[in-house]
């Protein structure tokens, strides 16, 4: 195992892709914290309630640490699509298992060196929204680190971007082709469940059900505040999103490693 796990490592690290996706993840979320740590803490007199963005200094500092994370976790999504999906497209799983032969060895490697891509990319996350947002935050006055609640949603900011790397991963394997696996699962990452997720607010019964789709348990993990027509939904506690959300990753990563390791991939 510790083998076929710097193999993983040394597959992804060897390539181009590793330091483009690091850039942009830092850009976005150093971006995104900026833009938030203004709005947040600007003068909304005038402003319908429903649209405000409002809460504790707490609150109003998790916003902004976290407001790149529902870009950077399609980030990660996609590497996990990519660290499968590659090796379909050009033919590479073969020497990979011949290498390895045990395939549940593989899996595993690739399940484990996910999880800590993904981290390493909440790491760079952090970098850019917490030195950026801090900054904003600092120059508005507002406070930087009001509670020590905030430096947990910075923890798990960084088991939510591994998470989703595992959710590409079984979406990589699920759907063949790797192009179409990114475009669907990006798709239904970013604008599909998003709007499912909306259209279920219109019903009591729905809010209970859409507590529980993916970008809502992120939310739930992450807290902050939630402006707009979304505002005032039920939402999970944090603990309990962490778990929902591993296992939509758990599911999606099992079945398509189950199915990996009795396919016929010749």
């Amino acid at each position: 195992m510790p083998g076929a796990i710097r193999a993983e490592f040394r597959k992804y690290f060897t390539t181009r892709m590793w330091w483009g996706m690091a850039i942009a993840v830092f850009v976005v979320s150093a971006g995104f914290a900026a833009l938030f740590g203004f709005l947040m803490t600007m003068d909304q007199t005038g402003t319908p309630p429903e649209q405000q963005f409002g809460g504790s200094p707490e609150e109003v500092a998790k916003s902004v640490y976290t407001a790149g994370l529902g870009v950077a976790y399609l980030l990660t999504l996609a590497v996990g699509v990519m660290q499968i999906g590659s090796e379909y497209r050009h033919k590479t799983i073969t020497s990979t298992f011949l290498a390895v032969p045990k395939r549940s060895v593989v899996m595993g490697a690739k399940v484990l060196s996910l999880l800590v891509i993904g981290a390493m990319y909440g790491v760079v996350s952090l970098a850019g929204s917490v030195g950026v947002g801090a900054a904003v935050l600092s120059a508005r006055g507002a406070e930087i680190f009001p509670s020590a609640g905030v430096g947990r949603t910075l923890a798990l900011s960084l088991l939510v971007l591994g998470l989703w790397a595992l959710i590409g991963l079984g979406a990589g394997i699920l759907i063949p082709n790797q192009v179409a696996a990114l475009l669907i699962s990006v798709g239904v990452a970013w604008i599909v469940e998003p709007l499912v997720g909306f259209a279920f607010t219109f019903w009591d019964w729905g809010q209970d059900v859409a507590q529980y789709l993916p970008s809502a348990a992120t939310q739930a993990m992450v807290g902050g505040v939630t402006g707009g027509p979304t505002a005032g939904a039920a939402q999970l506690e944090w603990w309990a999103g962490a778990l929902v959300l591993a296992g939509y990753a758990v599911v999606l990563a099992g079945i398509g490693s189950w199915r990996t390791v009795r396919a016929d991939i010749s």
